[in-house]
């Protein structure tokens, strides 16, 4: 079987070719991008167009990266993978957008119980933290650091390692959920709309959380979703593995830093 399988609406179809495995998503634009997928079926690829297409990074933030905060390891080895990324997705001209936890006083008027309680362990089981002494969404973690993932606050701050790479091209979009992408309202998919993006390539923290949240509302309203597996980190115990194999056999498509360096012009 040698033909082309072409699916979806015809405004964003996708072009499966049998003999190379490969699945095209660019809407047959000028300039393409071929990357490796990682999971899922062997020896699968995916061809992008790099000027419909943002690279999200999600939620790399001091509250979840500085030590100060908590530990987190994992999100931490994915710092210099998301760097040679950055300089990767800025030299074929794929948009970068900062996604991160945003809210304000009107968010908390609103904020459903059931988004809070994930904030409030301390509180809910009775327990203490020295490192950790917050209860809460919006709660003030002390020391300077401001309101819990608070606007402007510096616990809500890209990580310093990272923003050193934040250009004036870059776009910033706050949220105010696990997931970017909630509703047609939230500033990320009014600007994925706004720039004329239908692909989009995940980073972040944590994997199987805020990443994947946005993801599948992504994959949900018909974005065309790819997370780049060693550029996102979480500290769930087999959180990874999990939503690796969900996101390349059900929502979309899983490659590496490694195979997005070296990605295929044409």
């Amino acid at each position: 079987m040698n033909s082309k399988i072409s699916f979806g609406p015809s405004d964003q179809q996708w072009h499966y070719s049998p003999s190379t495995r490969t699945y095209d998503l660019s809407g047959r634009v000028a300039k393409r991008l071929t990357i490796a997928t990682t999971d899922g079926p062997k020896e699968t690829s995916i061809t992008i167009a790099p000027e419909t297409t943002a690279l999200v990074i999600v939620d790399m933030q001091n509250f979840f990266l500085d030590s100060k905060c908590m530990d987190h390891p994992h999100g931490l080895n994915a710092v210099e993978p998301t760097i040679k990324v950055l300089e990767k997705c800025r030299e074929e001209g794929i948009q970068v957008v900062w996604l991160n936890w945003g809210l304000t006083d009107e968010d908390m008027k609103t904020l459903p119980a059931g988004v809070q309680r994930g904030f409030m362990n301390d509180m809910l089981q009775a327990t203490t933290s020295a490192r950790r002494p917050w209860t809460g969404l919006g709660s003030d973690l002390g020391d300077d650091k401001g309101r819990c993932l608070f606007a402007g606050t510096w616990n809500a701050d890209i990580y310093p390692p990272l923003k050193a790479h934040v250009l004036p091209s870059d776009l910033h979009c706050a949220k105010n959920r696990m997931s970017g992408l909630w509703s047609p309202e939230q500033p990320l998919w009014k600007t994925l709309k706004a720039e004329k993006k239908n692909t989009i390539l995940f980073t972040g923290v944590n994997t199987d959380q805020c990443v994947l949240g946005t993801f599948v509302d992504g994959y949900n309203a018909g974005w065309a979703c790819v997370m780049v597996e060693d550029c996102c980190g979480t500290t769930t115990e087999g959180g990874k593995e999990v939503t690796l194999y969900n996101v390349a056999n059900s929502y979309g498509f899983v490659t590496n830093s490694a195979s997005l360096l070296g990605a295929k012009a044409g």
